[in-house]
């Protein structure tokens, strides 16, 4: 990668990018304003006590704005109902009307609240069906132009009522139209975007902040860095609004959050975020508030050196080329290292960290200890470890497997030609930096510019009580989701300063599996895509989520989507193996990968028809 594609956004060093100021309301965004929180209300619109109820517990919570669903023409209007309240109540937080495939309610929204969402995929285009249409230029031209033909009266009545847009991209809607021309690609959901964006510039329209969604937390990140690219290079400086959209609930959508939102965030990309859970949505924001404050400390830090390698594609990372040694590196998935634990869980460490201590056989246990090298023997599947004192002693020992803790602000001309010597030395990197992100980087990519081949595992040390869990997902998902999306690490390793611990430890050893799996590098146990809900959610979702998750957890190679309505359902979970998603008020349909295969099934019977089509399935015995 060579430094001009990044400009102003250092790469090893935090500092937020560039963006112009948008005003939504008296809270405006972008520039030099804090990174700003939002949520969104799970009542139906036309509900205006329970809403008004919501906004002020999102309020409450610390959200900077409120996005409510706007299906039609009466929830539209009834926005006015609901923000005269919040005002009688005190509460003047900007709210953003969230529309979806009629632009009429778009216009309408316009001239009552603060900001409104519209969606590129279904704006102007018909909703997205999976079909291939096929254009030649000038017919496509003429698509374009009708979108800017429906956009330009929108902008206008924004600009009258100084009302802010967000365009919207989520992967899961993308139209027919984008999807026949450019494929299911990160560039795809970008033109989707630029679309749009190129209108409002021609328009003179500044007031508009963009976003682009997936549940998939690595495209999410990559299409971010390839908009954030693009922008750059029409003079587009409009801020960013991050999610992961359907990133589920309890520890998979903290997980998710942290490492797509933090990855970006990290880079300095991103003015507003929402964190999606399938929760009640006042429980987003302290998540919120945690994973921007933790990166924001990392700004104004002791400056990281370093020089990006060659070979490096920041908008479209592929993995490092490193050396398999063993089970590590080359083409292995990436390993997760841990304390010892006497407690074997089913999902199983790569291998256990014993310390000074000879390991001793741990019951059902099938990987591998790692020792000290000072009280090593050669035994099978048991490999000495080394520190950066040590580096004269690596030659004396005979392993066909060496690990070497390296804090990475100690890396010299000694330690590469050691590397380079021992081929067969796994890099345990630790940071102490502030900016474990930035020091990371700096080290992994120095080796790869003096062509070490090494494979490298991320060392971490929490030291957290067990009732912080939430911290330790968040915090470590945070200091190594950009290193990871970088394609730069062959594991991790989260350890704790008492290694006697033996629950932390199954607790540290359980986050980087679960870490490794929302970043899509390593899948252990089932993977679930759930919506966070809205008003346009026609069930039960957080009691459909339970029931399904306690029916089908321990499948390791199962993906389970779970969808509140069709906005974003088939395309959403278009990766999963199977989907359950909201047809009508009451009426669910299932999907096996893309294809419907029931539809409009009773709410009441709808997670037994679920299941026993996982039955049919083999999926459950």
């Amino acid at each position: 990668m060579a430094e001009n594609q990044r400009k102003d956004i250092s790469y090893f060093n935090y500092r937020r990018r560039q963006s112009t100021i948008v005003n939504v309301g008296k809270i405006p965004m972008g520039g030099v304003y804090p990174i700003r929180l939002q949520s969104m209300t799970t009542r139906p619109t036309t509900d205006t006590e329970g809403c008004v109820e919501q906004c002020e517990a999102i309020i409450g919570a610390g959200a900077d704005y409120v996005r409510l669903t706007t299906q039609g023409t009466k929830e539209a209007e009834n926005l006015r109902n609901i923000r005269r309240e919040l005002h009688r109540k005190g509460l003047f937080s900007p709210l953003i009307a969230d529309v979806h495939f009629n632009p009429a309610v778009a216009d309408v929204a316009a001239e009552i609240v603060e900001g409104v969402r519209i969606n590129p995929g279904n704006y102007v285009d018909a909703a997205r069906t999976f079909r291939h249409l096929e254009y030649t230029d000038e017919e496509y031209q003429e698509e374009l132009k009708k979108i800017e033909n429906r956009l330009v009266p929108f902008l206008k009545i924004c600009k009258a009522h100084h009302t802010a847009v967000r365009i919207g991209v989520n992967h899961g809607s993308l139209s027919d139209r984008i999807m026949s021309r450019y494929g299911d690609t990160p560039r795809g959901i970008v033109e989707s975007c630029m679309e749009f964006l190129r209108i409002c510039k021609k328009e003179n329209f500044r007031d508009v902040v963009i976003s682009i969604k997936a549940s998939d937390v690595a495209v999410m990140v990559r299409s971010v860095r390839l908009l954030a690219s693009v922008m750059e290079a029409e003079s587009m400086r409009y801020p960013l609004h991050l999610g992961v959209t359907e990133a589920g609930e309890g520890e998979d959508g903290r997980i998710k959050s942290a490492l797509g939102i933090g990855a970006l965030l990290s880079d300095g990309i991103g003015d507003t975020i929402r964190v999606s859970l399938s929760e009640s949505p006042e429980h987003e924001i302290p998540v919120a508030r945690k994973i921007v404050d933790y990166v924001s400390q990392r700004a104004d830090k002791r400056r990281i050196g370093g020089r990006v390698a060659e070979s490096f594609n920041f908008v479209d990372p592929q993995p490092r080329e490193t050396r398999a040694v063993g089970n590590v590196g080359g083409a292995n998935a990436p390993i997760v290292i841990a304390d010892r634990f006497s407690q074997i869980d089913k999902v199983q460490p790569d291998f256990l960290y014993c310390g000074d201590k000879l390991p001793h056989e741990e019951k059902d246990f099938k990987g591998a200890y790692i020792v000290d090298a000072g009280v090593w023997r050669n035994t099978p599947d048991t490999y000495p470890a080394f520190t950066f004192q040590m580096l004269s002693q690596i030659d004396v020992y005979e392993a066909d497997m060496k690990f070497l803790f390296l804090p990475c602000h100690l890396i010299d001309n000694a330690v590469e030609e050691c590397l380079r010597r021992h081929s067969e030395v796994v890099v345990i990197a630790q940071s102490t930096h502030v900016n474990h992100v930035g020091e990371f980087r700096s080290l992994i990519h120095r080796m790869t510019n003096h062509k070490l081949c090494n494979p490298v595992v991320l060392f971490f040390s929490y030291s957290y009580g067990l009732k912080q869990e939430e911290d330790i997902q968040i915090e470590a998902s945070l200091d190594c989701g950009a290193v990871l999306f970088d394609g730069l690490c062959n594991g991790l390793y989260l350890s704790a300063p008492d290694t006697r611990n033996e629950a932390m430890n199954r607790l540290l050893s359980h986050t980087a599996f679960s870490i490794l799996q929302g970043a899509g590098l390593r899948r252990t146990r089932t993977e679930y895509i759930s919506c966070p809900g809205c008003g346009r959610t026609l069930y039960d979702l957080q009691a459909t989520i339970a029931r399904i998750k306690s029916a089908t957890q321990g499948m390791a190679n199962l993906k389970v989507a779970v969808m509140g309505c069709i906005v974003n359902g088939p395309g959403e979970m278009a990766g999963a193996d199977y989907g359950y998603v909201g047809a009508g008020r009451g009426k669910i349909s299932l999907y096996r990968g893309k294809e419907c295969v029931e539809k409009n099934i009773p709410e009441e019977d709808a997670v037994e028809h679920l299941l026993q089509l996982l039955r049919n399935d083999g999926q459950i015995k």
